[in-house]
């Protein structure tokens, strides 16, 4: 009797992977090692050490993102506690990045975190560090964004801010608000009260400055209720920590980013690295809805362009407008009128400072651009900048929104576990589920539109 070959070790779909290794290979490295292993063999690998910074700019790089993540830790960690934290950052310096100003109810912030708390505890970290996009509106579309609880079975406006504001304020400077106490108190049973509300309700006499201020803090609260081991402390950071580095970047002349955006001939150069970037196959990946920066005016984050040597609010003649000079820059980055862009953002935060980056599906194709755009900016007659190319020739990009992807609720997901040891209950189910099996042979990847179409220009 002729019985056929079973391969007992399924592999990842060809198709797929090609698709991604044309923007991403070291995306593609990740999931090839570890299809079969674990998901959270995946979130450890993820968490891996990184080589050193070893040129000038990228040294400097991560001098200046040490600093202004000292100043951040301060607000929450006692100073034994962040010389820790900080030396475990230089070994593994990795950013979980895909995450929206969302409070933890949000099921695909939620997943991503918990990610992210995998690869931190498999790895023995006391803490780890998530970068929360801040300049959405308050609500993006409709009944979603930071100004909505989601409940499972409903929405619940989180700060009572009518529906004209939500959508016309933005997280990072709508303020200062309060939890819309009358609505949380009208929701939840009394699992819900031990898991999450109990916690919010504790903060809803509290004024927090910004919304950004409240979801963090509310987020801070959540994570202590359901992990009370200690371990693998998230830290959230928004682009106001983006803001604050790019600041440093700013305080001197030399600086590569004070080359690249200040001098003629180089931002020159820049700008064109940028729009052949745009125009090409990858383009549809690139976010490029501001020059550089975003402007804060009246509490909503605004598109700015530069014209003439001054960045201004198009079509706004009372708009913001500073000049495009180093010291004004810095300045107004400093009293936060000014936010650094995505491309900016990942400069100081992942790429120069050799940061491993996790992301979502489009932001890995993104980082991956953003590199290449480097890149095409750097002068390589100058020798600190030809061993920064050297050094580029490894990215630290990796997929980890939506690698765990639930179709339940948070709600619900909390209702199953115990109280108090909710992600160590969850790492259990992890360490049995293999990232094939989690990301259901990469269904997302095959879904989405940008990669998609990727694949069907290059199967032309």
């Amino acid at each position: 009797m002729m019985t056929g070959v079973f391969d007992p070790t399924p592999a990842p779909p060809v198709e797929i992977l090609a698709v991604l290794s044309l923007l991403c290979p070291e995306v593609v490295r990740d999931i090839e090692q570890n299809w079969n292993a674990p998901v959270s063999d995946y979130a450890r690998h993820l968490w891996r050490p990184v080589a050193r910074p070893a040129s000038g700019p990228a040294i400097a790089a991560r001098s200046i993102l040490r600093e202004v993540l000292h100043q951040r830790l301060g607000v929450t960690m006692e100073p034994e506690e962040i010389g820790k934290a900080l030396d475990e950052f230089e070994n593994r310096p990795v950013i979980q990045s895909g995450l929206h100003c969302l409070l933890l109810m949000d099921r695909i912030t939620f997943d991503a975190l918990l990610l992210a708390w995998l690869g931190a505890f498999e790895n023995g970290l006391s803490a780890f560090v998530g970068f929360m996009g801040t300049t959405m509106t308050m609500e993006t579309i409709g009944r979603e964004g930071p100004g909505w609880l989601d409940v499972g079975d409903d929405k619940i406006n989180l700060f009572g801010m009518g529906r004209h504001k939500l959508c016309r304020k933005s997280a990072c400077a709508a303020g200062p608000v309060s939890l819309n106490k009358r609505a949380l108190g009208a929701v939840g049973d009394e699992t819900d009260a031990d898991r999450w509300l109990g916690t919010l309700l504790a903060s809803q006499d509290t004024v927090f400055g910004t919304a950004a201020d409240a979801i963090t803090a509310l987020n801070e609260d959540l994570v202590a209720t359901w992990d009370r081991s200690g371990m693998a402390l998230p830290v959230f950071t928004d682009d106001r920590l983006a803001a604050a580095a790019m600041a440093r970047h700013l305080q001197y002349d030399g600086g590569l980013l004070s080359r690249l955006l200040i001098e003629p001939a180089r931002r020159l150069r820049l700008e064109n690295a940028l729009q052949e970037a745009a125009s090409g196959p990858f383009g549809r990946f690139l976010p490029n809805a501001t020059d550089y920066f975003w402007g804060i005016r009246e509490q909503r984050v605004r598109k700015l362009v530069l014209e003439n040597g001054q960045l201004i609010e198009p079509d706004k003649p009372h708009g913001l407008s500073i000049p495009f000079e180093r010291p004004h820059l810095r300045q107004a980055l400093l009293d936060g009128v000014l936010l650094p862009d995505l491309f900016l953002t990942f400069l100081v935060l992942a790429i120069l400072p050799r940061v491993r980056v996790v992301g979502g599906l489009r932001q890995i194709g993104y980082v991956a651009l953003f590199h290449s755009i480097l890149l095409a900016a750097l002068d390589e007659t100058a020798p600190e900048e030809r061993d920064l190319a050297a050094e580029l020739q490894v990215r630290e990009n990796a997929w980890g929104t939506r690698v765990i992807d639930e179709k339940v609720s948070v709600r619900e997901q909390l209702a199953d576990h115990p109280e108090g040891a909710l992600f160590a209950d969850l790492l259990r189910q992890y360490r049995s589920r293999t990232l094939a099996e989690a990301t259901d042979n990469l269904r997302l990847v095959r879904e989405n539109a940008r990669w998609r179409k990727i694949g069907q220009a290059y199967s032309l």
